[in-house]
């Protein structure tokens, strides 16, 4: 059965501070099969708009947290987790909403990427549904867990031959209710 986010209740995405952090790094062990080490914690801290939690009524229900990506090449933005209780699925899309409008006003992301475990088709699907595509499959990715291997999705927001934008928003996407499964990422 798929879960929802329940009807009339408020939503909100807030910055990770200290004082939340705890509750970060709980969703996190909730949701997602790998634990994250002191340092994710600390980078997420200062990562401003780049880590956001969501509340449903002023309780943390998800979170997303992203970085910065550059070399000589290129400038691209990773989402290193973007998760939610299962009961509220659908704040998937507004979390991925929010990486967007980021992406958007920045106005220089040549494109988004992430890695998901190749078995996770849910999530594998909903980004999919955003136009993200798989671009490789990275061999024994995870440490702990099985399958090891994780595919790389990524959207292009910038034709590399062109330079040419393309909006990170997509135009008139229906709402869509994340995967039912634990975790997106």
């Amino acid at each position: 059965m798929v879960s929802h986010c329940p009807r009339g209740g408020r939503i909100d995405l807030g910055d990770v501070t200290p004082h939340n952090i705890k509750q970060l790094k709980r969703l996190n062990q909730v949701i997602f099969p790998v634990s994250y080490n002191d340092k994710f914690y600390k980078d997420v801290l200062e990562a401003g708009e780049l880590a956001k939690l969501a509340f449903y009524n002023d309780i943390v229900v998800g979170a997303v947290c992203c970085r910065i990506d550059v070399n000589e090449k290129s400038r691209k933005l990773y989402i290193m987790t973007l998760g939610c209780l299962a009961p509220y699925r659908r704040l998937g899309q507004k979390m991925l909403e929010h990486v967007f409008k980021i992406c958007d006003k920045d106005g220089n992301i040549d494109s988004i990427f992430l890695h998901v475990q190749i078995n996770n088709d849910q999530a594998i699907d909903f980004y999919k549904r955003f136009t993200f595509e798989i671009k490789e499959t990275k061999e024994h990715y995870y440490k702990r867990i099985e399958p090891a291997d994780a595919y790389v999705l990524e959207k292009t927001l910038r034709q590399d031959d062109t330079g040419k934008e393309n909006s990170a928003v997509v135009a008139n996407q229906k709402e869509v209710a994340p995967p039912s499964s634990t975790s997106l990422s």
